[in-house]
């Protein structure tokens, strides 16, 4: 019995990191989106070729560019729709041993150099295995994956420096994996919700992110002769998922401050980088 594609795999394995990033269940995701629980589970277990909407609808609740997932899925799309198949090229057979030689044969016998055809193909196979499952690594000691984005697909960062403040991280592509790095440790507030400022090298700017929040709570990120930018949580669906802050423009990333504001206004807290 012939197992799922590598594609297919890889593409499951990203959706359920995803997910698990959300900290929603499979009936939280039923209710915030247009797919049953029952067909989330199949997706997640790659069970069930996944719509690309629902690739997108789960990145923007785990507040993530839909990037990466997305070029797994157009991989596990063919896979699923045979288009892979069907454009890659033939094998060629293996060739045709010559005459044997009464007087002795030249070169390797015929089983040789069917083996060693049968070992090369087996090696291409292996190598292409290798490079889907690569895609879902994770990166050592860090609970994280690797960094799945090569220069040659990365969008250009939309923004650097000064230019960044007060546009969205996400919009502008400085939050995509390896762009991206915690300007700190997390924090955990009094009211169980967690916040850490976040800061990338590419655009030169920081933001704040929050979640495990209540409807109500806000953050806001500053430096010093700088507006703060603030973030609220607004509904249910925002306390599932990461939010985040506009953007601090500037390479200076010393004195970056990132406030905590619980819904009701009392008990402010602010962490420094």
């Amino acid at each position: 019995m012939t197992g799922p594609a590598p594609e297919c795999v890889a593409l499951a394995e990203g959706l359920r990191e995803v997910r698990a990033r959300t900290g929603l269940s499979l009936a939280a995701l039923a209710e915030r989106t247009a797919y049953s629980k029952s067909s989330w589970e199949r997706y997640l277990n790659g069970k069930k070729p996944a719509p690309r909407q629902a690739v997108e609808a789960l990145c923007a609740m785990a507040g993530e560019p839909a990037g990466r997932l997305l070029a797994l899925w157009e991989l596990a799309d063919a896979e699923w729709s045979g288009r892979a198949r069907h454009t890659r090229p033939a094998v060629p057979p293996p060739p045709t041993p010559p005459p044997a030689d009464p007087g002795g044969a030249v070169g390797a016998p015929g089983w040789a150099r069917r083996r060693l055809f049968t070992v090369g193909a087996g090696m291409v196979a292996v190598a292409a295995i290798a490079a889907i499952t690569a895609l879902s690594v994770r990166g050592p000691g860090t609970g994280q994956p690797t960094s799945l984005t090569s220069p040659a697909l990365d969008p250009v960062p939309g923004c650097r420096g000064k230019s960044c403040d007060g546009k969205d991280p996400d919009r502008m592509s400085c939050g995509l994996p390896g762009r991206v790095d915690s300007l700190g440790p997390q924090h955990r507030t009094g009211t169980g919700a967690s916040v850490e400022i976040r800061y990338s090298k590419v655009c030169a700017a920081a933001w704040g992110r929050i979640w495990h929040s209540k409807i109500g709570d806000a953050i806001e990120v500053s430096v010093p002769g700088t507006r703060p930018h603030r973030i609220v949580v607004r509904n249910t669906a925002d306390t599932g998922v990461y939010r985040f802050t506009p953007m601090v423009g500037g390479p200076d990333r010393t004195d970056v401050r990132l406030c905590f504001i619980p819904a009701g206004g009392a008990g402010r807290k602010c962490f420094h980088s």
